[in-house]
């Protein structure tokens, strides 16, 4: 009887090996032997092994983008919310929280990592160099435009003596923020507590409003600068659009990987700006930064069209008019096929790659695929 239980107690101290795999091919034989007789024990080695695929080196333990998305889905199929996030609204709603889990498990050395700023200007690439804090802060002031707009707080001090372009505020916020550090004595920049949380009940705040108020105030005219005026469903979208963008430069500054929106907000968003894409292409022309419309400059000529192709889940398949905004598209006059991923289609479309570098992949007229692609290209601002 004595003999049994020693043999059992030496092989139940023998499971941590075994789990780990660090056991002899004579005492691995005889664990198993052991097991496949011993319940209790069985349990607790399927227990060790269920602990060790956790603690796996190898192992990605961040949550899957789609999680989020997946969860809220389940709950209110269940229970339907009381004031719902209108659909325009979902995006950035998702975006933000997104960025904000991202922040929340950033240490102090990479709240001040230098994060480079892309977008096009013309026909030119710009970049700007700042911080963590920094690109929270330029998310604030253009986030602050929409609340304006919704008759909340606006966060950017002075704002109804600036311009409205994005540009302006942000250099005002910037400044804004350097003169609260000179005042406050504060020589190491802007507390990463502070400006997180500024954002983030800013954009609560923002999110809370339009949930409220649903579709009543989905088309309250948003000013974006001189001449630009979105309604706020539009605007929301840019928004969500934006700070997936900068999430993604603050992520790559702390060599973090940092994945798209889930397919459905992803392809809502792409979907908004290519049907922007030939009002921005005329508006180029008018600028003087594209060629003229072919029927101009040959009398009889027949209007052309552009074929875009994303793909991707999110991606799609669209005509697109070439010589005014309006005007006929379709299979009969395309004279060029532009084919991009979806995530490198955004990437164009945020002044993060080069038009040039994206003609690559286009077949036909190569004029009127680069125009197309710079007209996306300038839908990018700081």
């Amino acid at each position: 009887m004595s003999g049994d239980f020693d043999g059992h107690s030496r092989l139940e101290q023998l499971l941590g090996a075994w789990a780990l795999g660090a056991c002899s091919a004579a005492e691995t034989a005889e664990v198993d032997a052991h097991l496949a007789a011993c319940e209790p024990c069985a349990e607790e080695a399927a227990r060790l092994r269920t602990s060790l695929e956790l603690l796996h080196p190898h192992m990605d333990l961040d949550l899957a983008p789609t999680l989020r998305a997946e969860v809220l889905g389940s709950c209110l199929s269940a229970r339907p919310p009381q004031v719902a996030v209108p659909d325009y609204a979902q995006p950035y709603d998702a975006e933000t929280a997104r960025l904000g889990a991202l922040l929340a498990d950033m240490s102090d050395d990479e709240w001040k990592s230098p994060v480079q700023l892309e977008w096009f200007e013309g026909d030119d690439s710009a970049t700007h160099r700042t911080s963590v804090s920094g690109v929270l802060g330029h998310l604030l002031a253009v986030d602050g435009s929409v609340s304006r707009s919704l008759g909340l707080p606006d966060p950017v001090r002075g704002a109804q003596d600036l311009p409205s372009d994005p540009e302006a505020r942000t250099k005002a916020l910037w400044q804004q923020a350097a003169q609260d550090r000179t005042e406050s004595g504060a020589s190491d920049g802007e507390s990463p507590e502070r400006i997180r949380r500024a954002w983030r009940e800013h954009a609560y705040e923002l999110i809370r409003t339009c949930s409220f108020s649903g579709n009543g105030v989905a088309d309250i005219a948003v000013p974006y600068g001189e001449d630009v005026v979105l309604p706020l469903r539009l605007a929301l979208l840019d928004r969500a659009f934006e700070t997936w963008i900068h999430a993604t430069d603050i992520a790559d500054a702390v060599d973090y990987p940092y994945p798209p929106p889930v397919p459905e907000h992803l392809r809502t968003l792409i979907g908004v700006a290519v049907q922007m894409l030939p009002a921005i292409l005329a508006a180029r022309r008018q600028a003087g930064l594209a060629s003229p419309p072919l029927p101009l400059t040959q009398p009889g000529a027949s209007p052309r069209s552009v074929r875009l192709e994303i793909e991707g889940e999110s991606g799609g398949d669209w005509y697109l008019p070439l010589d005014a905004a309006d005007g006929p598209a379709g299979p009969d006059n395309c004279v060029s096929h532009i084919v991009l991923p979806e995530v490198e289609f955004c990437r164009v479309a945020a002044g993060h790659l080069s038009p040039r570098e994206a003609a690559t992949s286009q077949q036909g007229d190569a004029t009127a695929a680069v125009e197309l692609l710079y007209a996306m290209a300038s839908m990018s601002r700081l």
